[in-house]
């Protein structure tokens, strides 16, 4: 006789999905969001030439603003009203984890369960706000600085673009969390991955018009779908990779009764940085470009520093790689505490298998998880650096470089794994249900 587990497992398919309501109210409710922020993409700034905005931003797409615009989904170059997109508040939910990772009180007041993160997650709103504001002005004072990109600057133009990148940006936080609690996934996320996903058919059809006007061989093309493909596979492969650590509890003794001890697994993930890492990396080394690319009359040493720290070349190469590996293990230190862990497991009776509670045991998680980190500080830093070996061999846009192949790739397998729960819980109590109508007609 199987059990109810290996049951449920046989009787997941697509029907469930069908008679799933909420699960598909949820879909709905997501989709019709993310709707809203595409469109919310389209709708342009008072005040700006558009044409003119078009050439100024063609100089500057290969530094900082061609990565946020990817992640706005094309926003900034239409200067639209969400042109800062979520990264305000990413920005600002690593500044709080630092600084929670850093300060004793605000590490205490994270740790207690009802208003710690409430708290913690009001500190990420107003830190969004302020760097928003600012992020704004520079915008305002930079398209400003442009060649007729603004019809009337001064002050009044400057106040009603902090007002409305601001605007957006909250927006932009509200849906977010809106998605995230009424809709399925994680909301920011998507968010994220709308963007990207929305420049990913303008890539693919310029690189088959080049391949049909002869600009590209065939077989260079076929060759950069099976390298995605096989990418792709690979991401997935180490986002689910785990190092489980066995856990062990003593037996208890409850009234007249004892039970046996039982056995859990302490899951460290390969990756725990998770996109961190290249977002970091980049943005730093995009940052002299962009700074270069508003000057006009630089030095000659500035210059090569620019030009040596631009896309494929060998200094660019392998600062990013530098830079990703530092970030991997900056990361992980600030998000995962081995001492804590170590606590915790102490506090509820657990240990390793041959090692001592307490600082033994700390040490050695923090022993493993460096391993492990190595291990995924090289596959982070292959997956992001193939594709700029194939862009500087080839000369043209993948669409999807590793930072956002690691984004979409990520947040699809989140995405999945939600709903296949939603999937489970929903037969889980169809299951309840019949056996209750089966036990009541047995009594009767």
């Amino acid at each position: 006789m199987t059990s109810a587990a290996e049951q449920l497992v046989s009787n997941l398919n697509f029907s469930a999905f069908s008679r799933a309501i909420d699960l598909k109210k949820r879909i709905w409710f997501t989709l019709g969001a993310l709707l809203i922020y595409r469109l919310g993409t389209y709708i342009p700034m008072p005040g700006i030439d558009a044409i003119a905005l078009r050439k100024a931003f063609d100089t500057h797409s290969f530094g900082v603003l061609g990565v946020f615009n990817m992640f706005a989904g094309g926003a900034i170059v239409r200067m639209a009203i969400f042109a800062l997109g979520i990264m305000p508040y990413i920005s600002a939910s690593i500044i709080v984890q630092l600084m929670t990772a850093i300060f004793p009180s605000l590490e205490a007041l994270k740790k207690e369960a009802e208003i710690g993160p409430k708290i913690i997650n009001q500190y990420t709103r107003y830190a969004t706000v302020f760097l928003a504001i600012i992020q704004a002005y520079g915008i305002a004072v930079g398209l400003e600085s442009g060649n007729n990109i603004v019809a009337d600057p001064g002050w009044f133009f400057r106040f009603s673009a902090i007002i409305t990148l601001v605007g957006g940006t909250i927006f932009l936080m509200w849906l977010g969390e809106q998605i995230t609690s009424r809709g399925i996934g994680n909301g920011i996320s998507l968010i994220i991955f709308a963007g990207i996903i929305a420049g990913l058919p303008t890539a693919v059809f310029n690189m088959l018009e080049l391949s049909s006007q002869g600009q590209l061989s065939s077989i260079v093309v076929i060759g950069i779908f099976i390298l995605a493909v096989a990418l792709i596979a690979i991401v997935i492969f180490f986002e689910r990779a785990q190092r489980r650590i066995l856990i062990q509890y003593p037996k208890r003794q409850i009234g007249n009764r004892m039970f046996q001890g039982d056995t859990s697994h302490l899951p460290l993930k390969l990756n725990t940085a998770g996109v961190i890492p290249p977002i970091f990396a980049s943005s730093l080394l995009l940052l002299p470009a962009t700074i270069g690319n508003f000057s006009q009359h630089l030095p000659d040493w500035a210059q090569e520093i620019i030009a040596a720290l631009s896309h494929g070349h060998p200094i660019y190469m392998m600062l990013y790689a530098i830079l990703m590996a530092f970030f991997c293990f900056f990361y992980t230190a600030i998000v995962f505490n081995p001492k804590d862990t170590a606590e915790q497991l102490k506090k509820h009776g657990g240990f390793i298998p041959g090692i001592r509670p307490g600082e033994r045991t700390a040490g050695y998680i923090d022993y493993v998880l460096t391993r492990i980190t190595v291990i995924g500080a090289i596959y982070i830093i292959s997956v992001c650096l193939l594709p700029e070996f194939v862009v500087s061999a080839t000369g043209i846009s993948l669409g999807l470089g590793g930072t956002s192949l690691l984004i979409v790739v990520s947040v699809t397998l989140d995405t999945v794994a939600q709903i296949q729960g939603h999937l489970v819980a929903y037969q889980y109590e169809g299951l309840i249900k019949k056996s209750k109508l089966r036990g009541g007609r047995r009594n009767r």
